[in-house]
């Protein structure tokens, strides 16, 4: 009777301190890398949380809402404090250049905020053989390339799968990616990613 009457006292009292709940912040929506956090991108919610876990309370949500996300952020998932940093991917002394790209001068594979790309021209034919001296046959000129860091990804356009990426680029190097954008003779490729 006493080991009986030991076990379901234990039994409440591990049920009590399980049912000691936080109000904690989870993401109501997937929020890209880069992206600011809105008030609608978060949600409250009830959990036992282990103490281990570190987890954004409800309460600290003012301080949330404007900085940015420095993960990607997934509905339904807990809100930890070092998923959100006040650091834009747009550094001092750099760009934004928006880079429209056809489905041909892009990778298939999706790109997200925080990517390391590089821009390469891509000059017609008759540019590529004069910068060449004109003469057919021997080696040609490799192709200008310029290190980038998307920033956001816009939706393909329906009738022409254009899309426009946001990159950033040293400060020196925005006017000329620019014009090279403008004429169209561009290619966006993925640059080994650290880590």
């Amino acid at each position: 009777m006493a080991l009986i009457a030991a076990g379901g006292l234990s039994g409440a009292l591990l049920f009590t301190a399980s049912g000691q709940r936080s109000s904690v912040l989870v993401v109501a929506r997937d929020v890209q890398v880069g992206a600011a956090i809105t008030d609608a991108d978060l949600a409250p919610a009830s959990m036992a949380l282990d103490p281990a876990v570190k987890a954004v309370p409800v309460a600290k949500k003012g301080g949330i809402v404007g900085r940015r996300a420095a993960v990607a952020l997934k509905a339904g998932s807990l809100l930890s404090p070092g998923q959100v940093t006040s650091t834009s991917l747009v550094k001092a002394g750099e760009q934004l250049v928006g880079v429209a790209l056809k489905p041909s001068q892009l990778p298939g594979s999706r790109l997200a905020p925080g990517a390391k790309v590089l821009i390469v021209s891509t000059p017609d034919p008759a540019q590529a053989a004069a910068a060449n001296g004109g003469k057919p046959g021997e080696a040609a000129v490799a192709p200008k390339t310029l290190p980038a860091t998307v920033v956001a990804v816009g939706v393909a356009a329906p009738a022409t799968g254009v899309v426009v990426i946001d990159v950033a680029v040293p400060a020196s190097d925005g006017p000329t990616l620019a014009a090279r954008v403008a004429t169209g003779a561009v290619a966006l490729i993925i640059a080994p990613q650290e880590g």
